[in-house]
């Protein structure tokens, strides 16, 4: 069973002098770090995003409820819920599976035309911009690796999306049990969506090895780390740092 945790890691996973802030719309709970509070816009991208999927799942409820890849058809389809479509194609998910990384990039990208670095982040899934390199702990529950290994992003490496799928922590659903998944990707959607897929694929520690060669079979992963226990796994362009 799934352990609820506090998203106390929130203020302890990426470090930086920016100015941080919360953004909450229903379900959406972002904590967004900038060069100056934008909540304000924030909240306003939220609302609209939120709106665009909310409409289109009113006309198309099986968007919200597959846990299969859907296709696109000939109706008009907003931008943020095609990339998410496209990220479940990919990672062989429902298009909800990237629900979290999807809005974080939108938003993010949009908060790049008030702040030349940005980072948002929406229930372990993240947008990050920054023109320095930056480190990223990974939250992995009760594993005794949590907060103790961290990404080290490089600014040429960036935008990108860094998420995080667990079988053991969260709402979110898993049918898998690691720690902690973590993706890496220019797009934050896919990320989000392939940390999914993997993680479904993760039951025992002995799982790790199969996680990481399912990830390399999805097409725009830059690298991953999966971590189960004590147990840790990584593949790609991945820089770990002590934390």
């Amino acid at each position: 069973m799934k352990k609820h945790q506090e998203r106390h890691y929130r203020y302890e996973s990426v470090k930086s002098d920016l100015v941080s802030f919360q953004v909450r719309v229903k379900e959406t709970d972002l904590w967004i770090k900038a060069e100056r509070d934008l909540t304000a816009r924030a909240k306003d991208l939220v609302i609209s995003y939120r709106k665009q999927i909310e409409d289109f799942i009113r006309k198309n409820p099986i968007f919200l409820k597959s846990l299969a890849p859907l296709t696109l058809s000939g109706i008009a389809v907003p931008a943020i819920v095609r990339e998410m479509i496209l990220a479940g194609q990919k990672a062989n998910t429902g298009p909800m599976a990237a629900v979290a990384g999807a809005i974080a990039e939108r938003v993010g990208r949009k908060l790049l035309d008030y702040s030349r670095e940005v980072i948002v982040e929406n229930g372990g899934d993240c947008f990050i911009m920054m023109n320095r390199p930056i480190e990223v702990g990974i939250f992995a529950g009760d594993s005794p690796l949590s907060h103790r290994v961290a990404l080290r992003l490089r600014p040429e490496k960036l935008p990108a999306g860094v998420c995080t799928s667990s079988g053991t922590v969260g709402h979110s659903l898993s049918f898998g049990t690691a720690d902690a998944v973590t993706v890496i990707s220019r797009s934050s959607a896919l990320a989000d969506a392939a940390a999914t897929s993997v993680a479904n694929v993760v039951r025992t520690s002995a799982d790790i090895e199969k996680g990481l060669s399912h990830a390399q079979k999805i097409e725009g992963l830059l690298g991953v780390v999966i971590i189960v226990k004590d147990r840790l796994g990584a593949w790609g362009e991945v820089e770990l740092v002590r934390w």
